[in-house]
């Protein structure tokens, strides 16, 4: 029997929703699933913490869509290696001078740094990448991908420890018999913290320098820190790996270059430098964050990501991907081509279709070249856009079909402060981890699948990110 999203979530007395919703935000307090609280100047030694956003109920996916989910990240980690290596293709879709840099300052920026870096020489072939794909439920049972996340790909930890409240919610209370179909098996094991934690490990071991640390590159007030520091406490504790923290403020007052490209920080040789950060023209107010991000770039230490692979994430080649042919200079194996080119919507550039976008507006997003949520443009706002923007720019946005998740589907979120829990219909979003060093001389792919995380909305927001305020965290619940 095929499930009925619509019948979702099960209905819940008042008392049984108070008790749950105790228990939850409870049971987040008491194991780290955490956020520090808004404030306008976080304070260095924080005083307070709060629960971060979550649901009661984990959200349903088709076993078999969970399962075509995970098979398909090892094809996207091998892809995306393969682009970050293909300097010409990167040069031609994303550079200053044919590409998106020559219209978008913060990937030109970024481009032209890695260009003049590449003509002096670059010490350090190997990359590593911490990758997340995410995806929605499209209409007639499809997956279908949002996008590949190659920086800062957030909330693998916490969404661990959120699978394991709704583990510990059906354990302790059953749901109180609402959904009587639901049983232990139909909550999939998430390991996403010991899975990233591999991926730097591996990077580290490949260094090879005893005593080296790990840098993590980290946006000064964040409020997600807890997120950051559990990959932190295991690379210690199961690795005897030490992390340094910093932002590329003071990285320009203590990082430095030995004469063998060897990049210390405050004395402390670095192995790998992992960035939380400078995935957003904001981190970069003034020209001394560009100058501190190409020392990192030209340093000996291996980078999560280096700028080649941080542009290889970028929505344009997303879109460029999907034109006949180019999938082929990347991926030789037919039945793979035929996955990848199955789990995308259809995309074109914006340059090449404004009046297509204009008149299919009601079911497209406009996206640019951003990380991090709040930055495309959806549905009714497109036609005013599109009026307002200046004709060179189109070239550094695409158009894209909107997914179409099921219809009916609702969900109990949490946020904290919160009277109660809210009911609401809602959007789910899957996102896939997985990890992938390369670029050594022998061409070869060290990579693996790691993990998951769903994040769910109010179906009235467009936008979709944990830490710009519009999703919480979730889990799956496997449904056939």
């Amino acid at each position: 029997m095929t499930f009925d999203f619509t019948s979702w979530p099960p209905s819940l007395l008042e008392d049984q929703l108070d008790a749950l919703t105790l228990l939850a935000t409870t049971y987040a307090l008491s194991h780290s699933l955490l956020y520090l609280p808004p404030a306008q100047q976080q304070p260095r030694v924080p005083a307070a913490a709060i629960h971060a956003p979550i649901s009661l109920f984990p959200s349903p996916v088709p076993r078999r869509l969970f399962e075509l989910a995970r098979r398909l990240q090892s094809t996207y980690n091998l892809l995306y290696a393969r682009i970050a290596t293909d300097v010409e293709f990167l040069d031609r879709v994303m550079g200053a001078v044919e590409g998106v840099g020559k219209v978008d300052d913060f990937v030109g920026q970024l481009w032209t740094g890695w260009k003049q870096l590449r003509e002096q020489g670059l010490v350090q072939p190997l990359q590593l990448g911490l990758f997340r794909s995410d995806y929605l439920l499209h209409a007639g049972g499809e997956l279908k991908q949002v996008e590949f996340n190659t920086i800062s790909s957030s909330f693998g930890t916490l969404s661990q420890r959120t699978a394991a409240l709704h583990r510990y919610l059906f354990a302790s209370t059953g749901y109180y018999g609402a959904f009587p179909g639901m049983k232990a098996d139909d909550f999939p094991p998430n390991e996403t913290t010991t899975g990233l934690v591999g991926g730097l490990a591996a990077a580290h071991a490949a260094y090879g320098v005893p005593g080296a640390k790990i840098l993590f590159v980290v946006q000064s007030g964040e409020r997600n820190v807890f997120d950051q520091r559990l990959l932190e406490y295991e690379l210690l504790e199961k690795h005897s790996i030490h992390v340094l923290r910093r932002t590329f403020d003071e990285l320009g007052v203590n990082a430095s270059l030995d004469s063998n490209s060897a990049l210390f920080v405050s004395g402390t040789q670095i192995s790998t430098v992992y960035f939380r950060a400078g995935y957003t023209p904001t981190d970069y107010p003034t020209s001394a964050q560009y100058t501190t991000r190409f020392l990192l770039e030209r340093s000996r230490a291996i980078k999560c990501p280096s700028i080649a692979l941080q542009l290889a994430g970028g929505k344009k080649v997303q879109q460029v991907l999907a034109e006949p042919g180019v999938l082929e200079r990347f991926v030789e194996d037919a039945d793979a081509r035929e996955l990848l080119r199955a789990s995308w919507m259809g995309m074109w550039a914006l340059e090449d279709g404004v009046e297509r976008a204009r008149h299919q507006h009601p079911k497209l997003v406009l996206k640019p070249q951003r990380e991090g949520g709040g930055n495309n443009v959806y549905k009714e706002a497109i036609p005013p856009f599109l009026d307002a923007l200046p004709e060179p720019e189109r070239a550094a946005w695409i158009a894209m079909e909107l997914i179409e998740p099921p219809a009916g589907i609702g969900g109990y979120l949490v946020r904290s402060g919160a009277e109660s829990a809210v009911r609401t219909e809602v959007v789910s979003e899957l996102g896939i981890f997985g990890w992938a060093l390369f670029g050594g001389e022998d061409g070869m792919v060290e990579e693996k699948e790691v993990g998951w995380l769903v994040r769910t909305k109010g179906k009235e927001s467009n936008e979709g990110g944990v830490a710009t305020g519009f999703s919480v965290l979730d889990s799956v619940l496997l449904v056939d």
